[in-house]
C-alpha cells in the first residue's frame, strides 16, 4: 500500500522529467486528461479504477511525473484508448533516465568501435545488475532507493548494445584491483567475475587486464573512453586530459588513442586476461 492508502505502492514516482523530454511527458499527460474527461471520470475515480492515488494522477496529467509502464497499461485499459497510451511506454522509460545517460546511450548506439579503460571499478557495460546496485548503494551521501532503481535501470538499458547487428567492436582494459575487490559481497563478486568471462569470450570483445605489478602504466591519469563512428568521426574523454571534457578534435583524439594504445600494450593479452580472471575466480 502507498502512504495514502491507495492501491499499489507509489514509491519511485518522485521523478520529474528534465530538459526537452518534458514536452513529450506533458503531451501524454494532457492527452490522458482528455481521455479521462471524455469518459466522465474524475481524477479520483480514475485513480481508484487503475489502482493509484488521485494526487499521482493529477501530477501525471500536468507532466510533473513520468508514468511507469504498468500505469500506462492500466490507464489504456480503463480509458479504452486502444493502445494509444500503452504505446508510449518506450518513450516514458527513456524519459526516466537522466539526460547525460540518454545522450551517452545514443552515442554508444552509433559507435562501431568502443575503446574503454577504467581505473577504479568495472565499466558500466561490463557490470551485472547486482554489482551496479552495490556500487550505487555505497554512494555517499546515500541515495534513495528510488534513485538507485532509476540509475540501475538506465545503466542496464545501455547493455542492449551487445544485441546490435552488426555488432560494434569493444576494447576493455580493467585493473587487477577492480577484479579483486569484492564489492557487494562474495556472491555478487563471483557472479560479476563469471559475467566478465562470458563477455570476454564474445568474438567482438577484447578484454584485457592491467596487472598491479607493472612498473610502467600509461593510464595513471584516469579513465579513458574513445567512441568511433561509421562516418570516420570519433569522440573521446579522459579524466586526465582536456579538463575531463568530451573532445572530437583529431589532435586531441590522437593523444587519447596514444595513451589507450600504450595501456593495451602494457596490459595482459585477451587470452592471458581471461585466464587471469579464471584464476581470481578460482581463489574466491
Amino acid at each position: 500500500m502507498s502512504a495514502d492508502g491507495e492501491g499499489v505502492d507509489e514509491a519511485g514516482w518522485d521523478v520529474e522529467p528534465e530538459d526537452e523530454i518534458a514536452s513529450v511527458v506533458e503531451a501524454l499527460g494532457h492527452q490522458q486528461k482528455r481521455w479521462r474527461e471524455a469518459a466522465g471520470l474524475t481524477a479520483g475515480d480514475f485513480g481508484q479504477a487503475i489502482g493509484y492515488g488521485e494526487d499521482l494522477v493529477r501530477k501525471v496529467e500536468r507532466g510533473a511525473r513520468i508514468p511507469r509502464p504498468e500505469y500506462l497499461d492500466a490507464a489504456d485499459r480503463v480509458l479504452g484508448a486502444g493502445g494509444f497510451i500503452s504505446a508510449m511506454k518506450e518513450e516514458m522509460t527513456k524519459a526516466r533516465y537522466p539526460k547525460k545517460v540518454r545522450e551517452l546511450a545514443k552515442m554508444e548506439e552509433r559507435a562501431v568501435e568502443l575503446l574503454l579503460y577504467c581505473n577504479h571499478n568495472l565499466h558500466g557495460l561490463l557490470q551485472t545488475e547486482e554489482y551496479m546496485r552495490a556500487l550505487y548503494d555505497m554512494r555517499q551521501p546515500a541515495l534513495t532507493e528510488d534513485v538507485v532503481d532509476r540509475e540501475v535501470e538506465a545503466r542496464l538499458s545501455r547493455q542492449s548494445i551487445y544485441e546490435r547487428s552488426p555488432a560494434p567492436a569493444f576494447g576493455f582494459v580493467l585493473e587487477e584491483a577492480a577484479l579483486r575487490r569484492p564489492l557487494g559481497g562474495e556472491t555478487v563478486w563471483r557472479r560479476q567475475l563469471e559475467h566478465l568471462l562470458e563477455v570476454g569470450r564474445l568474438r567482438n570483445v577484447a578484454l584485457q587486464v592491467m596487472p598491479t605489478d607493472r612498473e610502467e602504466h600509461a593510464g595513471m591519469g584516469g579513465l579513458i573512453e574513445v567512441l568511433k563512428f561509421e562516418d570516420g568521426s570519433a569522440i573521446g574523454r579522459s579524466e586526465g586530459a582536456f579538463n575531463s571534457r568530451p573532445v572530437s578534435d583529431p589532435k586531441q583524439l590522437r593523444i587519447l588513442e596514444l595513451r589507450y594504445g600504450m595501456i593495451r600494450a602494457q596490459a595482459l593479452t585477451p587470452p592471458e586476461s581471461l585466464a587471469f580472471i579464471e584464476e581470481v575466480l578460482g581463489e574466491t
